[in-house]
This record gives structure tokens, C-alpha cells and sequence, in this order.
């Protein structure tokens, strides 16, 4: 069914009738979530049951430095057997921080650094078929070493840091030889908001209603 677009063009938040939701499965990151929901159409209405990775979001950071390099980190990745190019990343799990901490904290925490300027550059969900996973990317400029020095483990303590120009990482997420989402859609909103001068980034706090936290 086609429609007429009288606003900007977008998804749209729906906000069903749950009649049931439990975790079925607890892991060791993520649970999964059963919901049994009526999904409404028109004047027809439909149960339906559906389980899904009930995920507590997670931030990401484009680092750019003085000469417009960004930051890459190569991270091994076990269910898809790959040392994947990446971006610093982490999990919302810790109670009441909000994103732009949680984005700082992953920054010197992963790659050992600070930035002085942060901007909103991208949000996306990642797998919304069976996940309820929402990503916030910001922009980090004002890059400098961070006062201490992380101790890493697993599969951090392997991660290999990688500055190169922004045209370079464009080039490997369209051959195809970098193909982590998050990287990707990052480096690809990057490059636009490049051209346009930065016109499109967002305020860094602004509020992020697609959060997990904000769609129950």
C-alpha cells in the first residue's frame, strides 16, 4: 500500500497492545524476550508471538583527529570468525549512565583517548527483525591521549588501533572488505555530513526516544 507523503519522510512509531512479556532465555549479555502482542490493521487485529534479543543498546565513536584521519580498531569477532575493522563500541550496562559517558568511557577505555568536542552523527537499529538493539554514533573531535592507560582483556586486550583518511575507510566499506554495520554506516553518514560541512550533526544530549529503555 503506497501513501502520500505529508511529512518528512521516516519511520513511525507503534506502540501495540502487549498482553505478555518474559525472558525465555538468560545469557550471559543478552537475554530473549517472548512477547505475545495484538498488531492492529486497518479494522483487523492479529495476536502474535514473537522472541527477540533484548539488548540495552549501545554507543559507538567516529574519532577524527586534526588532519580529518579517523580511527579504526581491528577486533576480533567470534560468530563470524573475523578480526572485523570497527569503531570504538560498547554496551549501555551500566545503570543510569547515560550515552555521551558511556561514549567517552568506551573511548578511553578501548583506544585511550579523550576528545573535547562530541556530536551526534548517526542512530539506526541494528536488526530490528529480532532484536530490539538501537546504536547512537557521535563524532569526536579534539582528540588527545587519555590521562591513564587502560588495562584490556579477552578479546580487547588484541584490539589493533588504525588512523587513516576518511576516503580510505569509504573505499573499504564499498569494496566490501570492511563490513561491520556500525562502521559502515558511520563512515558512509561521515563522508555526507563531510561534504555538507557538518549541517546535519545533532546535539550530542539530545534525548534518544529509540533507546530499548523508551519502547516498552
Amino acid at each position: 500500500m503506497s501513501e502520500s507523503l505529508s511529512e518528512p519522510l521516516g519511520d513511525r512509531v507503534v506502540v501495540p497492545e502487549v498482553h505478555d512479556s518474559a525472558v525465555v532465555f538468560t545469557g550471559k549479555v543478552w537475554n530473549i524476550r517472548r512477547d505475545r502482542f495484538v498488531l492492529t490493521d486497518g479494522d483487523s487485529s492479529h495476536e502474535i508471538v514473537r522472541e527477540y534479543m533484548d539488548h540495552t543498546g549501545a554507543v559507538a565513536v567516529l574519532a577524527m583527529d586534526d588532519d580529518g584521519r579517523v580511527l579504526l580498531i581491528r577486533q576480533y569477532r567470534h560468530p563470524v570468525r573475523s578480526a572485523e575493522l570497527e569503531l570504538p563500541a560498547g554496551l549501555l550496562d551500566v545503570a543510569a549512565e547515560d550515552p555521551l559517558t558511556a561514549a567517552k568511557r568506551e573511548l578511553a577505555e578501548e583506544v585511550d583517548l579523550v576528545a573535547s568536542q562530541w556530536d551526534l552523527l548517526c542512530e539506526f537499529v541494528s536488526s530490528p527483525g529480532g532484536s530490539n538493539e538501537a546504536l547512537r554514533v557521535y563524532l569526536a573531535r579534539g582528540i588527545s591521549a587519555a590521562p591513564e592507560i587502560f588495562e584490556r582483556t579477552e578479546e580487547e586486550a588484541g584490539i589493533e588501533l588504525i588512523w587513516t583518511s576518511l576516503d580510505d575507510a569509504v573505499a573499504a566499506v564499498l569494496g566490501r572488505r570492511a563490513q561491520n554495520s556500525i562502521l559502515a554506516i558511520a563512515i558512509l553518514t561521515a563522508k555526507l555530513e563531510s561534504e555538507r560541512g557538518w549541517a546535519g550533526l545533532g546535539d550530542a544530549t539530545a534525548p534518544w526516544p529509540r533507546h530499548p529503555s523508551n519502547l516498552a
